[in-house]
């Protein structure tokens, strides 16, 4: 018996080993073949523009059947960090390695992205068919996706700021595919300076993180802070500030939002691949730096704060835009908000949740963005829609509450501990109640019987919301802490200031019909309109140090004019 129970543990062990080499392996290989596809077949690659564009495909379905390896095996428990190379840097800079961290965050990001990219491409494969550049489109494409996914994987922040840097430079390549729209080149430099600014200050962070806690591997950040009792040193209060501004301009956040409304001239598959996977960098980046951000209460704050003011003013421009992906543009802007405040508050989990859910809708949005104009082109019957009341508004935030307590309280949610969660109930019933007020809204014969079946549907919302947040919090919880209760009188005060702000945009968008009728709202409603003239300052800031020529005509001063060809 002894002997069977000692070659069994042996078989297992052995299996487990090789199983943890074979996706190391895979973990190592899995970009290789988009960046040999850029880098070496890209080449003059509008001479083969075919071969290009099958190897890109090929490479991208590697790579998601990789990260879909690599899944199944951290899901079984027998995949571990993995270090290949190392290099010790000067001036008490660490070691640079060549290494992958695996963890929830990690695979789950990296199943993500390959998944939308691997559609991403195949989108292009018919997208940019006969495209005189269809090659070169490819070829920075599979630059683009290879970076991000060495980025998400890196394990040593030298090599997360390299393909942090890297990543940006090869979409700038694609946002500015076609030379000859000025509106499009414009946009791009805009989003490059950003860029380059969160680049400087990310680097800065990242000096004063590993010369103080002299480690660079991410792993090693939460056991060296765990020494530290008390306030965090002045250095890593200063970094954790940096790291606040990096991710804030990464996720263009008002009032550097500019460039990512006027970047719809990029062709679809370029707006799909930002909207719905690179700009979460800089959420991503709060998310990887969370040992940090989690002992920096006022951080906290300031994410709060810029994450609710881009999601307000977002929202507003929203309403006025008169293009479908200018729209799809501004909800992505106030939807990187919601994330960065969601980490501002500590929901770590509900903001992961939030990337995946946005990364799928934003992806399908895009590349079905010419289908639902040809749907609109179809002829149909002119309807008045009707004008809510107050009464109405307050009515079905008074029937959506109780929903959203009610399902709340079924999954353990209470006030004291949980007090950032409870805001974000208080969001669901705003959200909830704009389902009701649709039934509210209708006549007597037919608005009971609507009105139970959205009642119905608003419980089922609730419960997939709270049910998939404790999901991700149980899943998570070795990568990302919970969220604790009220940490003081400051974050008291922002979270009333969250709820006033969404109740606000509710009464605002029911109301807006009639609100256009007084001479106020309509002045309102055109400086809106013109994105409150925050980007006409940094338009005329690019112009003056990079003139534009005078090919085409320039119409960026208003966010997402576009003039794309093909939807």
């Amino acid at each position: 018996m002894w002997l069977v129970f000692y070659i069994y543990d042996k078989v297992v062990i052995d299996i487990e080993t090789l199983l943890n080499m074979i996706t190391s392996v895979f973990l190592w290989i899995l970009p290789v073949p988009l960046f040999l596809v850029g880098l070496v077949v890209g080449i003059g690659a509008d001479r083969h523009p075919q071969l290009i564009r099958g190897l890109s495909k090929a490479a991208a379905w590697f790579a998601l059947m990789c990260g879909g390896w690599v899944a199944v095996t951290y899901s079984l428990g027998v995949l571990q960090p993995t270090t290949y190379t190392s290099q010790h840097l000067p001036a008490g800079f660490g070691f640079s390695w060549f290494s992958v961290d695996v963890n929830g965050l990690t695979v789950l990001m990296l199943l993500l992205v390959a998944l939308v990219g691997m559609i991403v491409v195949r989108y292009s494969y018919t997208y940019l068919e006969s495209d005189i550049h269809e090659g070169r489109f490819h070829r920075w494409l599979s630059l683009t996706l290879g970076s991000f996914l060495m980025l998400i994987l890196s394990g040593n922040v030298w090599d997360f700021f390299v393909f942090w840097v890297v990543t940006s430079l090869f979409l700038h390549k694609l946002l500015a595919f076609y030379p000859e729209r000025p509106g499009a080149v414009l946009a791009a430099r805009k989003k490059f300076l950003f860029h380059r600014i969160a680049d400087a200050s990310l680097l800065a962070a990242l000096v004063l993180m590993v010369r103080t806690l002299h480690t660079s591997q991410f792993v090693g950040i939460l056991p060296t802070l765990a020494a530290i009792h008390g306030s965090l040193p002045e250095s890593l209060q200063i970094a954790s500030g940096l790291i606040v501004l990096s991710a804030v301009l990464k996720s263009a956040q008002f009032p550097f939002h500019g460039w990512l409304i006027q970047v719809m001239e990029a062709p679809t598959p370029v707006s799909a691949l930002l909207h719905a996977g690179i700009i979460y960098t800089g959420a991503f980046l709060i998310l990887r730096m969370v040992p940090i951000m989690s002992r920096v209460h006022w951080a906290g704050d300031v994410l709060i704060l810029a994450g609710l003011l881009s999601i307000a003013v977002a929202s507003l421009m929203m309403m006025t835009a008169t293009n479908i992906k200018g729209s799809l543009a501004y909800s992505t802007c106030a939807q990187m908000g919601f994330m960065l405040m969601e980490c501002g508050l500590g929901l770590y989990s509900l903001a992961l949740l939030h990337i995946v859910s946005h990364s799928v809708y934003k992806a399908h949005a895009f590349l079905s963005s010419g289908s639902v104009v040809d749907h609109f082109r179809a002829p149909v019957l002119p309807t008045v829609p009707r004008i809510a009341t107050m009464w109405q508004v307050m009515r079905s935030l008074a029937v959506a509450a109780p929903i959203v307590i009610g399902t709340g309280a079924v999954f353990g949610v209470s006030l004291p501990q949980q007090t950032a969660l409870i805001v974000m109930g208080i969001i669901l019933t705003v959200a909830i109640s704009q389902l009701l007020l649709q039934a509210l809204n209708m006549g007597k014969i037919s608005a009971s019987r609507l009105l139970l079946a959205i009642i119905g549907l608003s419980a089922l919302v609730s419960t997939a919301y709270f049910g998939l947040d404790t999901l991700f919090t149980v899943l998570f919880r070795a990568s990302l802490p919970t969220a604790q209760g009220s940490a003081g009188v400051v974050q008291d005060g922002l979270l009333g200031l969250i709820t006033a702000v969404f109740v606000g945009l509710l009464l605002v968008q029911q109301m807006l019909p009639r609100l256009l009728n007084k001479p106020f709202w309509q002045a309102t409603y055109v400086h809106f309109y013109n994105g409150l003239y925050i980007d006409t300052f940094f338009t005329r800031l690019v112009r003056r140090f990079r003139p534009m020529g005078t090919t085409g005509s320039l119409r960026a001063d208003r966010p997402g004019q576009s003039r794309e060809v093909k939807s």
